[in-house]
């Protein structure tokens, strides 16, 4: 297996899926600051232009929920993601939650801030995208509750996409609202797995 990706994106939570796993795999550093992500051969992987993107044996998959669902599945072992009909439905309803509400205000923002050409950027959108953050957020509190984890009483790839995104959100200084939040995202994120996915990536810019 093979990750193509670079500190501090999307790719974060593939390292870290595979970190939870115990895999073994590859991880090559795509320089987004150099511009090789809109390069080839990268392209070829990935058309978008984006990280990260996933390689195993003749698989090539481009989406980190998506890569992060097929991790889960090809390691059942580590139980990342509930056996049971009605509790894998559940995890996955929060896995596409992280992608399509929680994620994509940030998205909106960093979009917004230095993603697209300057003359697509609406700064009047940024109030209305910290708002609808703030609104998925209460919703995620809501579904948590008082448990440690989002599905089932144990960690999984849900939870590792939604940790994520919130710490996301912290770094675009977003408060976490409500405050029970930020001891989840602490929780999640001091995961031994997730400092040694942090730990890969920062040491393959270093190389």
């Amino acid at each position: 297996m093979k990750v193509y990706g670079y500190p501090g994106t999307r790719s974060a939570r593939v390292t870290w899926v595979l970190e939870e796993a115990g895999a073994q795999y590859d991880y090559q550093l795509v320089d987004l600051k150099k511009g090789e992500a809109r390069q080839p051969p990268f392209l070829q992987l990935n058309p978008g232009g984006k990280v990260p993107a996933f390689e195993d044996g003749g698989l090539c998959l481009t989406e980190s929920a998506a890569i992060c669902i097929y991790v889960a599945d090809k390691f059942p072992a580590m139980q990342l993601l509930p056996s049971a009909p009605a509790e894998r439905a559940r995890c996955m309803q929060w896995c596409f939650f992280a992608m399509t509400e929680l994620e994509q205000p940030l998205w909106t923002i960093a979009k917004h801030t230095f993603a697209l050409p300057e003359k697509h950027r609406v700064a009047a959108i940024m109030e209305t995208a910290r708002w609808e953050f703030e609104r998925a957020s209460k919703t995620l509190a809501g579904g948590l509750g008082a448990n440690d984890y989002i599905v089932g009483g144990k960690f999984t790839v849900a939870d590792l996409l939604l940790a994520n995104t919130l710490g996301w959100g912290r770094s675009r200084q977003l408060p976490l609202v409500p405050e029970m939040l930020n001891t989840y995202a602490d929780r999640m994120l001091s995961r031994s797995a997730c400092t040694r996915a942090v730990a890969r990536e920062q040491a393959a810019i270093k190389a």
